[in-house]
């Protein structure tokens, strides 16, 4: 299961990172918010509480402390425990290629990688093609739907808990015990905590901390849906040609 994956924090994490390493930041997106009372209720629970007093201390202990080869490899291979979902994923969405991707890199890492810990397939110039079910429904045209803000789990949707419960119906997450499933969704929590320490002043200097967060969740979505492919307006086309013109004349 990779529900808590969306950890409210951690989410925030991969979006922010998305849109500072994209080119062309995307246009605004405010999705449907029919809770929003209830959602900045558990928003405030969320970053007050739970990460203030427990993640966010966590994951300064656990990267003071751990080695970075020993990070490295458990992120690896909590990583890899994913790629079969990835190659359904990407069959599902036309992409075979990344699909073939998504099964070689599972086959090598998993073997000469021991059990992932190496990613010996990023080597053979096999990069990762991660992709999920709340993105394969994306691309058939399904909603996201109201935004959730969850408790421990942050911002999510119906279609992207609809995928997480898909994905983790696969080998070889469906058939890891327990104690394997919450030692490796820690793991890629904790990491994407350890990347937004120095994005976290951005939220807390926001006005509205929560309506930052839920606009850049609908942003990320858009982006992972569209592959990174976003679709400019008329008026943004225009001001980039105003723009060069006038560097033109300089």
């Amino acid at each position: 299961m990779k529900f808590l994956r969306r950890v409210f924090i951690l989410c925030a994490a991969a979006v922010l990172a998305a849109c500072a390493s994209s080119e062309q930041a995307l246009k605004p997106h405010h999705g449907p918010d029919p809770f929003e009372s209830v959602n900045r209720d558990i928003w405030d629970f969320n970053w007050d509480i739970l990460d203030e007093h427990i993640v966010r201390p966590l994951t300064v202990t656990y990267v003071e402390y751990m080695p970075a080869p020993a990070r490295k490899g458990l992120y690896n291979a909590a990583l890899n425990l994913e790629e079969p979902a990835s190659a359904v994923n990407n069959l599902l969405q036309g992409k075979f290629g990344d699909s073939a991707t998504s099964v070689g890199r599972f086959v090598i890492n998993s073997t000469l990688g021991v059990f992932g810990l190496f990613d010996v397939a990023e080597s053979m110039s096999l990069s990762r093609k991660d992709e999920e079910f709340g993105e394969t429904l994306g691309v058939w045209g399904v909603g996201t739907g109201p935004f959730l803000m969850i408790p421990a789990m942050g911002p999510n949707d119906p279609r992207n808990l609809t995928g997480d419960v898909v994905d983790g119906s696969y080998f070889p997450l469906a058939d890891l015990n327990g104690y394997v499933t919450i030692l490796t969704t820690a793991i890629k929590a904790i990491e994407l905590r350890a990347n937004l320490m120095e994005q976290e002043q951005l939220i807390e200097q926001s006005v509205d901390p929560y309506a930052m967060v839920k606009d850049i969740y609908f942003q990320q979505q858009a982006f992972k849906v569209s592959d990174g492919k976003v679709e400019r307006t008329e008026q943004e086309k225009a001001l980039d040609e105003d723009i060069d013109a006038y560097l033109d004349d300089l």
